[in-house]
């Protein structure tokens, strides 16, 4: 007989609402229910002081952790410790990104991500390419040599390893990427964002009508909204069925500006937090190379930034808990919703509702701690403690 293990002394946020006064049941490391303290049932008791259980953060854009970049060298390597980084760090689900690169390296990545698939790597949702098929008008950060149009063999390499992992997402510009490209991604179960894309409003809906469901880091790299040319911003804004991704550092998107998208948005579709992390996370590191380039973490006054030479961004430096805060705070969002965009959001943007962000009876013991002013306490995965 498995023994139950009882947390109390929080409170307790299951994807969806905060609930007061109730204790977490574990068992041999799924939820068993979740109860008020009073009529929790014996087991092996765990006092929390205070502060709220949440589910595991959901992150679907990691460039990299823990001192490495993904597609740097070893893929495999790269995937499992990216993925052991940010459980530390709050996430204990995660696609890791690769960003613009070349073609051998884009299919040494696929099938790393379909091994790792293969082999259960603790926190490995799936993985997400954003780029090399991008605008190069709007290539931020990403090599501008790099960048092509997507071809049949790109396509079919996509969507084999599609069938072979929980979840892939794809990051492309209309300008790359044909309405029947896009077509066929959807019909393989790709998650199909645009981003780092010039795009009309006429060109972005285009690609959203032919099932594109996302967009990436909105505001960042993409043709803005203005009030006869609402560009992909507004696109994203105004189309209900499209989810988003945000950067929530206060630098990526301004405080204004997210106030604004949180009360723009329509729905079903919703807003989400990533976190755009780079090598640096989890790690003191001051600076790492990105494909010759060095990119440097900013601090001081700066701090929160990491920039190419030329001060051009380069990717954030935040964690998700982190992110919560900003949006909660700066984003004036209540705490329940805010949590819900790190958890069951990003979760459902995938297709993993089911599976992933929620903490209900059944569902994997994947949870964190936080304290009163949310900063991180404690990763559980399958109910253990992550060190």
């Amino acid at each position: 007989m498995t023994v139950l293990t009882i947390y109390s002394g929080a409170r307790i946020f299951d994807g969806e609402r905060l609930h007061d006064g109730m204790a977490l049941v574990v068992e041999a490391g799924h939820v068993a229910a979740i109860l008020p303290e009073v009529a929790a049932p014996p087991g092996r008791g765990v006092a929390l002081d205070g502060g709220v259980l949440a589910p595991g953060m959901i992150d679907l854009q990691v460039n990299g952790g823990g001192g490495v970049m993904l597609g740097a060298r070893n893929p495999a390597e790269e995937i499992r410790t990216i993925c052991a980084a940010h459980a530390r760090l709050g996430s204990t689900g995660l696609l890791p990104t690769l960003i613009t690169a070349p073609r051998a390296v884009t299919r040494a990545v696929l099938e790393a991500g379909v091994a790792a698939a293969r082999a259960g790597v603790p926190g490995f949702l799936g993985l997400h390419l954003e780029g090399p098929h991008i605008d190069p008008r709007r290539n931020g950060a990403h090599a501008a040599d790099l960048i092509r149009p997507m071809d049949e063999d790109d396509l079919q390499m996509i969507c084999a390893a599609a069938a072979r992992m929980p979840a892939l997402m794809v990051t492309v510009a209309p300008s790359a990427a044909t309405p029947d490209q896009i077509a066929r991604l959807a019909r393989a179960g790709v998650t199909v964002a645009l981003g780092h894309s010039d795009c009309t409003l006429e060109e972005a809906r285009a690609a959203f009508a032919a099932g594109a469901r996302g967009v990436t880091h909105l505001f960042n790299a993409m043709s803005g909204l203005s009030h006869r040319a609402p560009g992909l911003v507004g696109a994203a804004l105004d189309e209900g069925e499209v989810w988003a991704g945000l950067i929530a550092d206060l630098v990526h998107v301004a405080p204004e500006a997210l106030r604004i998208a949180l009360a723009a948005k329509r729905g079903p579709g919703r807003l989400f937090l990533v976190s755009d992390a780079m090598a640096v996370a989890g790690t003191d590191l001051e600076s790492f190379t990105l494909g010759g380039r060095e990119i440097r973490r900013e601090t001081g006054e700066g701090a929160g930034r990491l920039t190419l030479a030329n001060g051009t961004l380069a990717g954030a430096d935040i964690t998700l808990p982190q992110a919560v805060a900003n949006i909660h705070r700066a984003g004036g969002l209540d705490l329940a919703p805010a949590l819900a965009m790190a958890t069951s959001l990003p979760a459902a943007c995938v297709g993993l509702s089911g599976q992933r962000g929620r903490l209900t009876p059944g569902t994997r013991a994947d949870f964190v701690h936080l304290d009163a002013d949310l900063a991180l306490k404690g990763t559980w995965i399958a109910g253990r403690a992550v060190v």
